[in-house]
């Protein structure tokens, strides 16, 4: 009996140690605080205790500093704004992206966000087109050509989440400026690179690769997900894109969504032209046609081009019969904003606050929220202030006034509609 337990206590021993391995030999509960990582939510203060991080303080900081340097570049530089982007994610999906660093693996962490930023990418740059290229085993593959759909980019990236191989840079470079090359004068060439090796596995010369990048005028950006490389800093210095290393996943987060606002170009780049544009109707829900998209007969729903009477699924895009460029007119009303952006709020320093002469609003003027101290309810909170109307906001309306709305309210409130005007 003793050596019939002792076999079986000796066999469940060994089970729980392969799975200790399977799991990196971290317990249960260690493999808890280990996913979670809560010990980097606590900052010490003053007096040395360990405190929750204030998250949404951090977060308006970081915010607030993006959007003054955004501003004090605009007014110091003579700039345009490129609405007509065409823009390539260039994405590493080499043995590197496997790695664990980033919970689970840097491959799940960049796929997960490359699906917000092509959503929000879309949203503030409707005129705007994206394509997907993968890099691994050497060679670089592209999952989407350039298009308006976000649904399309999404599923084609979630259907290839396969880490293989060494990464090379010169393949994926190649691969983009043969399709970056054929785009319009008056588009604006972008590439996004999300980088997670360390070296790159290329079969040429890539120094010549960028100079042809350069000369086509392709802006190239790189996110780093390891140490600062050589060659991703020369590409974009070259080509006057931005360098940057993601610390950690909301600083990968961070990183990315800057470059969903069109980037300030100089002038020269890309010379003014007019464009034709065509504004489509929508066809009627019971009427049957080939897209000229899908080569396919479709029931209902799509659009009408007005030049050839080609039938598109979806907006914006170009006729594939006779090139014309389709859009709605909402498109053109989304893209105004980044012609004309809301000057950043001045935050309402403590010396005003607590004077007691100052007659301060108790709630903020866009949600209608209370401004005061929710710790004391008497003292005055943390606010903003537009230079121009001089009404006062909370910190959640500042973000949704200058990322989503584009309009003061205060401003548009105090605006009479001419009629008045006019009768007086």
């Amino acid at each position: 009996m003793n050596n019939g337990e002792n076999r079986r206590l000796n066999g469940e021993a060994d089970e729980e140690d392969d799975d200790d391995d399977a799991n990196g030999g971290l317990a249960a509960w260690e493999r808890t605080y280990a996913d979670d990582r809560s010990w980097e939510a606590l900052q010490e203060d003053e007096s040395g205790l360990l405190r929750p991080i204030d998250n949404k303080a951090i977060y308006h900081a970081q915010y607030r500093r993006r959007l003054r340097s955004l501003s004090s570049l605009a007014t110091t530089a003579r700039i345009q704004k490129g609405l007509i982007r065409y823009l390539y994610i260039v994405i590493d999906f080499s043995r590197a992206a496997t790695e664990m660093d980033f919970r689970p693996s840097r491959m799940a962490v960049v796929a997960k966000h490359v699906e917000a930023f092509v959503r929000e990418f879309f949203d503030q740059n409707p005129l705007s087109q994206i394509g997907l290229v993968t890099i691994k085993d050497g060679v670089a593959h592209c999952l989407t050509d350039l298009g308006g759909s976000p649904e399309s980019h999404v599923k084609a990236l979630m259907g290839k989440l396969e880490c293989s191989g060494d990464a090379s840079l010169q393949n994926g470079l190649e691969l983009v400026h043969g399709f970056l090359n054929q785009i319009p004068s008056y588009g604006h060439r972008e590439v996004l690179i999300l980088y997670s090796a360390l070296n790159s596995c290329d079969p040429g010369d890539i120094m010549e690769t960028v100079q042809k990048c350069k000369t086509s005028k392709i802006r190239c950006s790189v996110i780093g997900l390891t140490a600062e490389i050589f060659i991703c800093r020369h590409l974009c210095q070259e080509t006057g894109g931005s360098y940057s290393i993601a610390l950690d996943e909301s600083h990968f987060k961070e990183l990315l969504l800057e470059h969903a606002p069109p980037p300030p170009a100089i002038a020269d780049s890309a010379m003014p032209n007019l464009i034709k544009m065509g504004f489509p109707q929508r066809a009627a829900e019971s009427s049957i046609a080939i897209c000229s998209c899908h080569k396919e007969a479709k029931v209902g729903g799509g659009y009408t081009c007005p030049r050839c009477k080609a039938r598109v699924c979806e907006l914006p895009t170009e006729c594939r019969i006779c090139g014309l460029t389709l859009i709605s007119s909402p498109h053109l009303a989304r893209s105004y904003h980044h012609l004309f952006p809301i000057i950043p709020f001045d935050e309402v320093s403590d010396k005003v606050l607590h004077d007691p002469r100052n007659q301060l609003p108790k709630v903020c003027f866009g949600c209608q929220e209370s401004l005061m101290n929710p710790g004391t309810g008497n003292s005055p909170g943390i606010r903003v202030s537009c230079p121009k109307c001089k009404q006062h906001f909370c910190l959640d309306c500042d973000i949704y006034i200058h990322e989503s709305l584009h309009n003061c309210p205060g401003c548009e409130s105090f605006r009479r509609p001419k009629s008045a005007t006019s009768d007086e």
